[in-house]
């Protein structure tokens, strides 16, 4: 089996999402090359092309701060994908064993202080470490203490409880490429799972393959929920300061909204 090569597979597919006119070439795109030659990012980023073939194919692997900033301009990268090529470049090279994806219970007494507001805490490989009991209520359908990304993407019910489930689907796999650079304790178990989702879901691993990194903050969210119907919800999501790799995910309908009179309608039951 070939040896992992995260960074230099973000950087062939981001190289290849751009146009020569992208980045102020002129000329027709190259009918034998998707999106912008190795050759032309090699000299707009200031190295060679010999040396961005080698980070490419992983026969290289410890570029210098430089040369990423360099890569990270002429790729048009904002600074989430930045952050995230400057973390695949120089990897932490060890984690704190004492580190666990346990929820401080100081948080997880805040969530169950909130029951007219769906709030959970997700892991680095999304699943649900603590949910207050209206969260669970409405995350019902993917069963308990589920993982977000298996119920998406493997789970048949998910296309009916997601409504417009690609756009869902595709956010959390760009919120997971966010963090899938980033070390902690559950490092092998969210490795593992992109490989099993890779392996049995197409989807996953087309949209896994297009290296979009984008950690989720707000946004509005529609579901379909077997007993009380569709919900439109807002949510934010928030970093976890003792543990960066937890996100803070909570949800609320509007005021006077048939969403809101559906989550009163689920905390009864």
């Amino acid at each position: 089996m070939a040896e992992k090569n995260p960074l230099g597979e973000f950087i062939k597919a981001r190289r290849d999402l751009l146009r020569p006119v992208d980045v102020g070439l002129a000329g027709p795109p190259s009918t034998r090359t998707a999106g912008l030659r190795r050759e032309d990012l090699a000299t707009l980023a200031g190295i060679s092309a010999d040396y961005l073939s080698r980070l490419e194919q992983g026969r290289e692997r410890n570029p210098s701060h430089r040369v990423i900033k360099a890569l990270a301009e002429v790729l048009h990268l904002d600074a989430e994908a930045t952050e995230h090529l400057h973390r695949l470049a120089h990897p932490q090279l060890a984690v704190d064993g004492s580190v666990t994806e346990e929820v401080n219970p100081d948080l997880a007494r805040m969530l169950a202080a909130w029951p007219d507001t769906p709030a959970m805490v997700t892991g680095s490989g999304l699943d649900i470490l603590t949910a207050n009991p209206l969260a669970a209520a409405l995350y019902s359908p993917a069963g308990p203490r589920p993982n977000l990304l298996l119920f998406t993407f493997l789970d048949p019910q998910a296309r009916e409880f997601f409504v417009g489930w690609e756009t869902v689907a595709s956010r959390a796999v760009a919120g997971l490429q966010a963090v899938s650079s980033t070390p902690c304790a559950a490092s092998a178990r969210r490795q593992a799972l992109i490989g099993r989702l890779c392996s049995e879901s197409p989807d996953f691993a087309r949209m896994w393959a297009k290296h979009d990194v984008r950690q989720p903050k707000y946004d509005v969210m529609r579901l379909r929920h077997p007993e009380v119907g569709e919900l439109e919800l807002a949510y934010q999501t928030l970093t976890v300061n003792d543990a960066p790799w937890q996100l803070l995910n909570v949800y609320q309908a509007a005021a006077g909204s048939p969403a809101e009179e559906a989550l009163r309608e689920l905390g009864a039951r």
